[in-house]
């Protein structure tokens, strides 16, 4: 059921308030993508995230608070956390803690938990009246594309669920998760706040290069994730090449009896003449690519296309968590071309 934060602002997040505290779950709507919630504290409340997902129980979840005391409630924070909080917070960084009391559903059975403060009104209002912290995954069923509207959401789990719904997510890509239990914030999975606005506020700042297997320290880092139903190839290189490249391999597709789409920029669009065409953004600002992303993808599926060749966006900012996020909805399936003239 989808509850539209307008005139009934309040009463709708009292009665999403009401669930939480009665062990129920609740999607609500944050900057990135939509959550999926339960009271962090409630352990069978929790369960029925990882039930609805399908997702499993060695991939932790985030905890969502309304402030940063509300966070030192649960977590300790040393001087980088500190810092990294009072600059980024409210917003879309996840900091990666010395757990203080969260159970260990949510955290995977690590010491650590993931504890952010979103720059959400209706999620703030949601925590403050629930009175509790609230864990949550993105609101889909796990390993598709995240959703980024209540109407995302209600496709993947139907009206049974509570839904608040405050629009379309101005980022569209999850948050970035540090981990600050060391004496260097190491990236574990990139978003909006990018390596070089932290290493600029911690002093430095790593990358991770997580080797599979074991239980993974931060959401999005073991299990396929972000993938539509369609085979997706990203093409990166030159950018002539990359653009005779998916042409070919379009057309070789649509030979073979598929339904292929390209995802290009806008600035390229023309060069694909009468080829299905979702057009990602402008190069030149990889934000539009991020908030389109996953609507794009999800729209390639409920038009029933078969395959995805996805020009690469420029690793800058924000396009770094972008390509991170194509790379894993595509398996890794990389075509790496270069301009021979």
């Amino acid at each position: 059921m989808i509850l539209a934060l307008d005139s009934e602002y309040k009463k709708h997040i009292e009665d999403a308030a009401a669930v939480i505290k009665n062990g129920g779950v609740v999607a609500f709507p944050t900057e990135t993508v939509y959550g999926l919630g339960a009271n962090a504290y409630d352990e069978s409340a929790v369960a029925k995230i990882f039930e609805l997902k399908g997702r499993p129980q060695d991939n932790p979840l985030i905890v969502h608070v309304e402030s940063l005391p509300a966070a030192k409630r649960i977590a300790a924070f040393g001087e980088n956390a500190e810092r990294l909080a009072r600059r980024f917070w409210p917003g879309p960084l996840t900091l990666v803690l010395e757990n203080k009391g969260i159970p260990s559903i949510v955290t995977a059975g690590l010491g650590t938990v993931a504890v952010r403060m979103p720059d959400s009104d209706a999620a703030l209002s949601l925590i403050s009246a629930s009175g509790v912290p609230i864990a949550a995954p993105s609101a889909n069923k796990s390993g598709s594309p995240s959703p980024t509207c209540a109407r995302h959401v209600q496709n993947d789990f139907g009206d049974s669920l509570l839904i608040l719904d405050a629009g379309e997510c101005g980022i569209g890509v999850e948050s970035t998760v540090v981990d600050v239990t060391g004496e260097v914030p190491v990236i574990l999975r990139p978003g909006a706040v990018t390596a070089e606005m932290i290493a600029q506020e911690a002093g430095s700042a790593e990358i991770s290069s997580a080797a599979p297997g074991g239980t993974p320290p931060s959401p999005g880092m073991k299990y396929r994730h972000y993938a539509p139903r369609a085979d997706v190839t990203v093409v990166e290189g030159d950018r002539a090449a990359v653009i005779e490249a998916i042409k070919f391999l379009y057309d070789k597709a649509l030979k073979n009896g598929d339904k292929p789409l390209v995802m290009a920029c806008r600035e390229n669009r023309k060069h694909y003449g009468k080829r299905d065409v979702f057009v990602t953004g402008s190069e030149t600002d990889p934000r539009e690519a991020a908030k389109n992303l996953y609507s794009l993808l999800r729209s390639a599926d409920e038009n029933g296309y078969t395959g995805i060749f996805f020009e690469a966006v420029k690793k800058e900012g924000i396009g770094f968590a972008v390509m991170n996020r194509v790379y894993k909805a595509a398996s890794y399936n990389v075509i790496r071309v270069t301009d021979k003239r």
